[in-house]
């Protein structure tokens, strides 16, 4: 009975620090996005003068990093939008919209009325219904200087079939973020973890908020057992079975002295479970230990769904952090988890009989620092290069 009155009394604790440190961030940020909020309004006083939809033919998109990549529900496309691009001296941040026709090889530019102001680090999920919807949640803004951001909390959906964006305004959502995860599950959009940063303060988040694609309404969730560590950057899938998401590594920071922050890679992995019905729901929290071959620690990785019920990770950085310096290693390789099994294991790469092996050609090392714009598909067991 102590034992758990202390862990209690830990966790309590745990929070009200973390409600502190984001008042403060609040209040410190405050000001400097209300200077980013009128340079924001005046792109899209120029987007608000775009009345009608212009598709063009066009060149892969530049170069850019910390944008959204998504599968269209119903066509073999890909679309992409947003991300931001630093050339040494000044960030521009995009809010454009590429859709790619895997068959055709070819990118098309959309240019539709009254879309998100420009962001990057959101998170984008497709959804079949209405035709396919691109939903489009957070995100940050960043000056041309770099030095001052303004974190999102918007909510939007891009109709496919109409080609129309629109607003969505509920309530009772999360905080302004970047960094954060959001994927489907069932007829809901989960949203977990990210962070805030302002010009001297930061925190990270590890909380749970659902958007109910039924009701277009906000609830957080308050799952039993031990939550991951706030964090941002890691990965999140669904389960075969759809009753849950997985949640994989991920970065966060801590400020060990004025103006020291000591960063940490998380390699740790859970399970985010539903149980019940809908309209009486229940979520707990419980830690995974996966066999297998497990990466190296790592972040600013991508993971996408494969079949049978395997996540394919790829790349990813990691950083070793010195106070005055930063050196990271980078990677291409390729894993494989098993979300059945529980298992992990390297993706070793096989040479179609048709092409020699000295042509198969690995993708360039990939992190969330740099702006690439090479673009590879992985298809019938080995990498193509377009």
């Amino acid at each position: 009975m102590g034992k758990k009155g202390k862990k209690e009394k830990k966790v309590k604790g745990a929070e009200k620090t973390a409600a502190k440190m984001e008042k403060k961030v609040s209040k410190r940020s405050k000001r400097e996005e209300e200077d980013l909020e009128a340079l924001i309004a005046e792109f899209q006083n120029l987007d608000a003068k775009k009345t009608q939809v212009v598709e063009t033919t066009c060149p892969p998109p530049s170069p850019r990093l910390s944008a959204s990549l998504s599968a269209h529900p119903e066509k073999d496309e890909l679309i992409l939008f947003g991300g931001e691009f630093f050339n040494g001296k000044k960030t521009y941040l995009y809010n454009d919209l590429y859709f790619y026709n895997i068959k055709k090889n070819c990118w098309v530019k959309s240019e539709i009325p009254n879309p998100p102001p420009p962001r990057c680090s959101h998170q984008a999920v497709v959804v079949p219904q209405g035709g396919g919807q691109l939903w489009v949640f957070g995100g940050e803004f960043a000056s041309p200087n770099g030095e001052q951001f303004y974190h999102y909390k918007d909510l939007w959906v891009l109709h496919l079939a109409t080609h129309t964006w629109e607003n969505i305004k509920a309530p009772g959502g999360p905080s302004g973020r970047s960094g954060h995860r959001m994927v489907l599950s069932k007829k809901q959009l989960l949203v977990f973890g990210g962070f805030h940063e302002s010009t001297r303060d930061f925190i990270y988040y590890n909380d749970v908020y659902s958007f109910s694609l039924d009701t277009f309404s906000w609830s957080r969730l308050a799952p039993s057992g031990t939550a991951p560590s706030p964090r941002s950057a890691c990965q999140m899938t669904p389960t075969p079975d759809g009753t849950g998401v997985i949640i994989y590594g991920g970065y966060s920071k801590v400020r060990v002295k004025k103006d020291v922050d000591k960063g940490t890679i998380h390699s740790d992995m859970f399970l985010l479970k539903r149980e019940g019905k809908d309209g009486q729901e229940k979520w707990s929290w419980s830690r995974v230990s996966p066999s297998g071959s497990k990466p190296p620690p790592r972040s600013g990785f991508s993971l996408a769904v494969g079949p049978a019920g395997r996540a394919v990770l790829f790349g990813g950085v990691c950083d070793e952090e010195e106070e005055e310096s930063l050196e990271g290693d980078f990677y291409n390789d390729l894993y494989l988890y098993d979300t059945v099994k529980n298992r992990w294991f390297p993706g070793l790469l096989r040479v179609s009989k048709a092409e020699p092996a000295s042509d198969l050609t690995l993708p360039k090392s990939h992190c969330s620092k740099h702006g690439i714009n090479d673009f590879q598909l992985h298809k019938n067991k080995y990498w193509q290069m377009y």
